[in-house]
């Protein structure tokens, strides 16, 4: 089992005279460690990395679509809190990538093993990622068509092949430079996002029905069921984070994980707070199922084209931060090639798949029902993967975590960790059994449509976890360390 890492100085690396790390050069690295020679940086400067990745127009259609749903405004406000309250997950995450100088996609070799963190890579670390960047890129893509219908232009089949295409390149040249350059620029995006979105906010609050209650309000179970569906709608931004110590991994080893996991989670929270909100507060004026042309009612005229390219800019932010995680995954599944092909390869499936989302279906139903349906995966694959940091007390040894050999730590029978793999199993057929979206689960059935995938998957994952490896050798070396 894992091997417990040396006790770490008080030096936090948290000072103003650490040298900044390149930014004008592509990253070097890709899954290896990072060696302590070459850590630096400040606990918050996480904090407009996640910002910008979440000042976005997804937020914003998915908030509207809480009111579209048919919750009254209040309602859907508390259905956005409480499905942001699992950035604090994120933020836990994250607090791994110091401690093992390692992304998400090889520090989970201790949680299935070396050949089933594979499959779990190609899964959850890669296809996943994929979807969401073709989800987000095709939110993009719908405001840049506006933008294009603005300039006087008709957004013909093949302007929106070339629109695509230019937004992901856009996209994949920040994946592709690397961690370094999302830390320098994530900054001035998110001061721009926000006065981009203090404006709308302005508009929009001006013209918001605070007291709007839907004609025909569900009741009842169907008003549980709607509760549920929507919360984990929410919960599928921060739930699609598994990877988030892929931008925490450059810190000192010693940094505090407290502020790691807070200024991790407050900058994915607050901001996606604050625009799913304003979604929602916009549909109880205006029709937010062609969210551009509802707010255009709402907004200045000589506005409009200036929120358009904000709404473009803040979904590039997000999926730069996706497309680099999905580089990684693809190198953590083994396959030997350099982490700028892994990202070209990725956003070369992600473009296939947005122009499918686009022309052939329906954009919003996609939407819906990919989030609802990845967090039956996401919920239980986050919750095993706090689980392990938990009863580990975060020490990983990072250099053992490189080790692929069947001698490695991690290497645990035939190269699966039983454990992780178990349980994430038992959490995926718990969350199948409550579901409710392409399909009805039967508990979910039995319950009148009430959706409880993600409190019945991250819940039994956790609690199968925690019992298979409360037991475990390199666990309990880990603590004794701690």
């Amino acid at each position: 089992m894992a091997s417990p890492t040396p006790r770490p100085s008080t030096d936090t690396g948290d000072r103003p005279d650490d040298p900044a790390p390149p930014t004008g050069r592509v990253e070097a690295h890709g899954v290896d460690h990072i060696p302590d020679s070459e850590r630096r940086g400040r606990p918050r400067e996480l904090f407009p990395v996640w910002a910008a990745a979440n000042v976005n127009y997804l937020s914003l259609l998915v908030g509207g679509a809480l009111v579209l749903m048919g919750l009254t405004l209040w309602q859907a406000l508390a259905v956005i809190v409480v499905g942001n309250l699992f950035w604090a997950l994120t933020g836990l995450l994250a607090v791994s990538g110091p401690a093992a100088g390692a992304p998400s996609e090889v520090i989970t070799r201790a949680l299935f093993g070396v050949l089933g963190n594979r499959v779990n890579n190609a899964v959850t670390g890669w296809m996943i990622s994929v979807c969401y960047f073709a989800l987000n890129l095709s939110s993009a893509a719908v405001a840049a068509f506006a933008l294009i219908e603005q300039a006087g232009l008709t957004a013909t089949t093949p302007v929106k092949i070339v629109t695509v295409i230019v937004i992901a390149a856009l996209t994949l040249a920040i994946s592709i430079y690397g961690h370094a350059f999302i830390l320098r620029v994530y900054l001035p995006i998110t001061l721009a996002l926000s006065a981009v979105f203090a404006v709308v906010a302005v508009g929009v609050v001006r013209h918001t029905d605070f007291a709007y209650t839907p004609q025909q309000p569900p009741t009842g179970t169907a008003l549980w069921a709607t509760l549920m569906g929507g919360v984990t709608i929410i919960a599928s931004g921060p739930l699609s984070y598994t990877t988030s110590a892929d931008f925490s991994r450059y810190l000192p080893r010693a940094t505090s994980a407290r502020a790691v996991a807070g200024w991790t989670a407050l900058g994915g929270f607050l901001p996606s707070v604050v625009v799913c909100s304003l979604g929602a507060f916009a549909a109880t004026a205006v029709d937010m199922s062609d969210p551009q042309t509802g707010l255009e009612a709402v907004l200045p005229g000589w506005f409009t084209p200036v929120f358009l390219c904000a709404l473009v800019l803040g979904t590039i932010a997000i999926n730069a931060l996706t497309g680099y995680s999905a580089g990684l995954a693809l190198q953590a599944v083994g396959l030997r090639i350099r982490r700028t092909v892994s990202v070209l390869f990725d956003g070369t499936a992600a473009v296939a798949l947005t122009l499918y989302a686009l022309l052939v279906s329906d954009f919003l139903d996609t939407v819906s029902q990919v989030l609802q349906l990845t967090v039956i995966l996401l919920g239980p694959s986050m919750a095993v993967y706090a689980t392990d940091i938990v009863l580990r007390r975060n020490r990983y040894d990072g250099l053992a975590l490189m080790d692929e050999t069947p001698a490695s730590a991690f290497w645990y029978r035939g190269g699966v960790n039983r454990a992780g793999a178990g349980a994430l199993a038992a959490g995926v057929t718990a969350g199948a059994l409550c579901v409710d979206t392409l399909y009805t689960g039967p508990v979910a059935g039995a319950l009148g449509g009430i959706d409880l995938s993600l409190p019945a998957g991250m819940t039994v994952a956790a609690v199968v976890y925690g019992l298979t490896m409360r037991r475990s050798a390199g666990v309990r070396a880990a603590r004794e360390v701690a």
